[in-house]
């Protein structure tokens, strides 16, 4: 559950970021990344967070420590790979296209390996919204 609420945490903050990037910067390309998109890839993609992480503090000894490492290097590994992406022949567009994508590993990146572990170990966050 607790990854289902970080999801919907991510679900909400990349979804502004995404509308505030497309207002502000006037970026044509949003047919992928959109509100509805969001909705359902960050949810998806918190869901297996989840999975992964329970499966982590279960099976391993130093599950949470690997866990966390292991997202930290999946998260660079996004944004180094997405710097090399060409979406269109336009350079600004292109450009554009990386710092929108960038923002939204990064916010989708820090809750994984630092809200999902924090708040999983939370009580209060158990007691009052679990």
């Amino acid at each position: 559950m607790t990854c289902v609420f970080a999801g919907l945490i991510g679900t909400v903050l990349c979804m502004f970021y995404d509308v505030a990037f497309v207002q502000m910067m006037k970026f044509p390309l949003s047919a992928i990344i959109n509100v509805s998109t969001l909705i359902f890839a960050v949810n998806i993609i918190f869901l297996l967070i989840g999975v992964l992480y329970y499966t982590a503090i279960a099976l391993l000894k130093n599950g949470e420590a690997i866990y966390i490492t292991l997202l930290i290097l999946i998260t660079a590994l996004a944004l180094w790979r997405i710097q090399g992406f060409q979406r269109t022949g336009n350079a600004a567009i292109n450009m554009q296209f990386r710092w929108l994508s960038s923002g939204i590993i990064v916010i989708l990146g820090l809750l994984a390996f630092i809200a999902v572990p924090l708040l999983y170990r939370n009580k209060k966050f158990d007691e009052y919204v679990l």
